[in-house]
């Protein structure tokens, strides 16, 4: 027979431990580093669980479902704690279809990918795009153009890159060349040789600034504190290319951005060479979208580009955007309002919302 004694003993050893405050709370966070089960319903509840708190006597802690089920405890029917969690479900999914996408030749159907995961084409299409940021159309190409500039460096010629990555014809990639590549493909396989940048160095209240244009738009506007460190990776990042300093006319295009700098609500309207994968030109076009003088967190645009679980990828792509304010990544911040994540420095990312609260 249960005393009224050992009842409250349990009860305080159960309260006393910080795994209780997590089921109270029902924190999801907490799935999957423990279970729960409840002795008056032989139930087993993973902490996030929705049903109705248990009293605290009645309650044991294990470190797996295993362990619960070995306890002789049955698994709850509404939180499922004997099943993976449905994003990881999904993830890993997703997971499997992206490599099975990046070995096949040719690429599959949306048809093929969804008969795989058992699913329909059409909620496949649309759990592909929640978990990855991309259609699975769109990862493919994205896949293949990175196939592409692989190949390029490693092929004899152009045409044999071409196919190697899968290509089925020339034309279909020329037509897509100067998107994938930023450039022709045989002065992309020889590092942006006879492609010529112009390009200068200038000062502004942030430090140094370099401007680079190629004949498609400004591909670059690089912020720093050495003038000597810009050039050096402008020049990293077209090893071949013909670099060449900007003339009376060039330095106004400079002038142009470090107007924008000191007094960004005036807006800069100017033909950018956006170069970068399907993914982080969705990103790069949601923060252009972003008004002067307002702030949104990562996972805010992951949600506006449809995306909500890549938060961390949409992170990574903003840390890759090699156009500082034409393209504001200043604007993205992290959930709690911190400023890091910038890769011109925070204080240079203070400086420029500061600049654009102001009316």
């Amino acid at each position: 027979m249960i005393t009224t004694t050992s009842r409250a003993q349990r009860a305080a050893a159960t309260a006393a431990d910080p795994r209780w405050a997590r089921i109270q709370a029902r924190d999801a966070g907490a799935d999957g580093s423990f279970v729960y089960a409840v002795r008056s319903t032989g139930v087993y509840c993973r902490p996030s669980c929705p049903a109705r708190s248990a009293r605290p006597e009645n309650i044991s802690f294990h470190r797996s479902a295993a362990e619960a089920a070995s306890a002789g405890f049955r698994p709850c029917k509404r939180c499922k704690p004997d099943q993976r969690d449905a994003d990881a479900q999904r993830t890993a999914m997703v997971t499997d279809l992206c490599r099975h996408i990046d070995s096949a030749d040719p690429a599959p159907t949306l048809d093929q990918l969804a008969a795989r995961a058992g699913l329909s084409p059409f909620h496949l299409h649309r759990v592909f795009k929640a978990v990855t940021g991309l259609t699975p159309k769109a990862y493919a190409s994205a896949q293949r153009a990175q196939r592409m500039r692989q190949a390029l460096a490693e092929s004899g010629s152009v045409t044999e890159a071409i196919y190697d990555a899968g290509y089925g014809s020339g034309s279909r990639f020329y037509e897509q060349a100067h998107q994938v590549l930023g450039m022709t493909p045989s002065a992309f396989r020889d590092g942006g040789a006879d492609t010529e940048i112009r390009f200068a160095i200038g000062q502004c209240s942030l430090g140094a600034i370099l401007v680079a244009q190629s004949a498609r738009g400004v591909c670059a506007i690089l912020l720093g504190d050495d003038p000597d460190a810009l050039a050096r990776d402008l020049q990293d990042r077209f090893p071949k290319a013909q670099l060449i300093g900007g003339d009376a006319g060039f330095e106004q295009l400079v002038a142009t951005v470090v107007g924008h700098v000191e007094a960004p609500r005036h807006g800069l309207r100017l033909p950018l060479d956006v170069r970068g994968t399907a993914f982080q030109r969705r990103v790069w076009q949601a923060l252009c979208e972003i008004p002067a003088g307002q702030t949104v967190s990562y996972a805010q645009v992951a949600q506006r580009i449809g995306a909500p679980s890549a938060v961390r990828a949409v992170a990574q792509a903003c840390a890759a955007n090699a156009l500082a304010v034409a393209i504001p990544c200043h604007r993205v911040l992290r959930s709690d309002g911190g400023l890091s994540g910038y890769r011109w420095g925070v204080e240079r990312k203070r400086a420029l919302l500061e600049r654009e609260a102001q009316t």
